[in-house]
């Protein structure tokens, strides 16, 4: 019964060593960063060939201004119905037009994607021609 027990004690011992092979995991899970790190010059190479298409696709950088006077013909659109309960696209449109709250008024000038987005929601807002 003495020799079981030391044979139970042994395993014990043993744990010191699994420390030892830690070191081995660590090693393990960095393999894959390495070949990922093989891998990616090959996107890099495939990103290369796309690059002057992207450059065509990407527009400008847009710097914030003051903003601009309106010259020319404007619409003066007021909000007098809610959002609420209506389709999202209905509220994208409200904020598109800068308008968020009831009774809000703003003067936009008169262009005709100002004008679809008001036929979208004309049922929201109030319009008066401004002759500017």
């Amino acid at each position: 019964m003495a020799e079981e027990k030391k044979e139970k004690k042994a395993p014990a011992k043993k744990k010191p060593a699994a420390k030892k092979d830690a070191p081995k995991a660590a090693e393990k899970k960095s393999a894959p960063k390495k070949e990922a790190a093989k891998k990616a010059p090959a996107k890099k190479a495939a990103a290369k060939k796309d690059a002057p298409k992207a450059a065509e696709k990407k527009a400008p950088a847009k710097k914030k201004t003051a903003p601009k006077k309106v010259a020319g013909k404007t619409v003066r659109v007021t909000q007098i119905g809610s959002p609420i309960g209506r389709k999202a696209y209905q509220r994208a449109t409200l904020i598109g037009l800068g308008l968020n709250k009831m009774h809000r008024t703003r003067e936009l000038e008169d262009t005709p994607s100002v004008r679809g987005m008001i036929n979208k929601v004309s049922h929201l807002v109030k319009v008066e021609d401004d002759a500017a």
